[in-house]
């Protein structure tokens, strides 16, 4: 295979695998809000602290698009790593898909301090067990999705 067709299908891999696994998280927080009405959806989501954003109401669809463009990075990463080990064994590739999310999950922290609008606290046990137990969802979907592209 050419590499411009071996580019292609890591980029398909990437995009199938990244967008189905930010579907997965995002329709999980998004019930979880709406059956514990704890905002872990909106954090998800949320991007009035940047501030070109702060003083607009973006469409939840372009929300969508932020969120998605970065799991389609964490994707990226992980896919760049198993191209790089093609050798890994599956629980190395659960370690590292595993590594990405909980570093991913730690996004908790600072889009908590840095939100405007109303987010869970760094203090509510049960927000913080729902989008942890989310991110787990996620790397869990990631890694098994990753042949999806093929």
């Amino acid at each position: 295979m050419n590499q411009f067709a071996e580019v292609v299908t890591i980029l398909k891999k990437v995009i199938v695998s990244g967008t189905v696994s930010a579907a997965v998280l995002g329709l999980f927080l998004f019930m979880i809000e709406e059956l514990t009405n704890q905002k872990v959806y909106t954090l998800l989501l949320n991007v009035d602290f940047i501030p070109i954003f702060e003083n607009i109401s973006l469409p939840i669809i372009v929300e969508w698009i932020f969120h998605i463009i970065i799991s389609w990075g964490i994707a990226l990463v992980f896919h760049l790593w198993l191209i790089k080990k093609p050798d890994s064994t599956k629980s190395s590739q659960w370690v590292v898909v595993f590594v990405l999310t909980a570093l991913a999950s730690l996004s908790y922290i600072p889009l908590t301090l840095l939100a405007i609008k109303e987010t869970p606290s760094l203090d509510n046990v049960e927000a913080i067990f729902f989008w942890i137990v989310g991110h787990i969802l996620y790397a869990t979907v990631l890694k098994t999705s990753t042949k999806l592209g093929d």
